[in-house]
């Protein structure tokens, strides 16, 4: 699958990421990482922020709708893979989210810019995983 160049689009919605990190931050001083806000949205975790932990993961989940009403058409996406693998991917990635205590999003976004060594250590992590098992699914497989 080729990836299309959009810088323009890319820069958009980059600078809204960390336009709505920073937000976060600044009106709750909360990072914005998916996994830490979506778990916290159970007990025992249910407190006066949960409206907004829930209008987060809904602004999360209504951009492709708004994308598909700006844009005319759904996002391509392409998932290779049997309900299985994808169960099987799911469940890694949130072990790692608990074990790596964050996702992509708080450490690569909101760790990274606060220089955080932890955050290094699992964007390095995280990176390294993605690139041998892309080259493993796409080269060896």
């Amino acid at each position: 699958m080729i990836t299309e160049f959009t810088p323009f689009a890319s820069s958009i919605g980059g600078t809204m990421i960390g336009g709505a990190a920073i937000l976060l931050m600044a009106t709750h001083g909360r990072i914005a990482g998916i996994s830490g806000i979506a778990v916290r949205m159970f007990p025992p975790f249910i407190d006066h922020d949960a409206i907004g932990r829930i209008v987060f993961i809904i602004g999360v989940i209504v951009s492709s709708i708004v994308y598909a009403a700006v844009t005319g058409a759904w996002a391509p996406m392409s998932i290779i893979g049997g309900t299985s693998l994808l169960i099987a991917a799911g469940l890694l990635v949130g072990f790692g989210s608990v074990w790596g205590n964050g996702c992509t999003s708080g450490h690569g976004i909101c760790g990274l810019s606060r220089l955080s060594f932890r955050s290094v250590v699992a964007v390095a992590t995280f990176m390294t995983t993605a690139i041998v098992t892309a080259f493993i699914t796409h080269h060896l497989m």
